[in-house]
């Protein structure tokens, strides 16, 4: 990562949002199934989640998520930031073709200690297949980084 970490933690506020929208391939569930280890048959075999409650196969529900983490990463708060906790809520299965939209929303700011409360949610169309809440930190500034280690600002 190139870019410095600025401190804009005084711009966040209650209630900002952001996105991100993919389409899952068939790709994405082989690859993820791969670097997961997770190789459950509803993921992978036709036959076997044709048989099962979801009657076909659907992507891994921690791979829709993964996209919240995109959001966080990338966009609010962006580059440097710290994932501490993560809840979710799976309500709704998605499958290869389907566009998931994964939404970021500060609902809390803790500025003592650098943390936002975030509520978390992924669409597929107007439907909710994952929702939850996340608390990330902010890293320090690039400043006061080396101030703590004791080199002049």
């Amino acid at each position: 990562m190139d870019q410095a970490v600025t401190d804009h933690f005084n711009e966040f506020q209650v209630g900002q949002t952001e996105s991100y929208a993919r389409t899952i391939s068939e790709a994405d569930i082989v690859l993820f199934s791969g670097v997961s280890g997770d190789d459950n048959p509803v993921h992978l075999n036709e036959i076997y989640a044709s048989e099962s409650v979801f009657n076909g196969r659907i992507a891994h529900g921690m791979l829709t998520a993964s996209y919240i983490s995109t959001v966080i990463g990338t966009r609010l708060p962006g580059p440097g930031t710290i994932y501490l906790g993560q809840n979710l809520t799976f309500w709704a299965p998605v499958r290869a073709g389907d566009t998931v939209t994964a939404t970021v929303t500060i609902k809390a700011i803790d500025p003592e200690k650098r943390r936002l409360t975030l509520t978390t949610n992924c669409t597929v169309g107007d439907e909710t297949v994952i929702e939850g809440e996340a608390l990330v930190m902010l890293p320090l500034p690039e400043d006061a980084k080396a101030t703590e280690k004791g080199a002049p600002a």
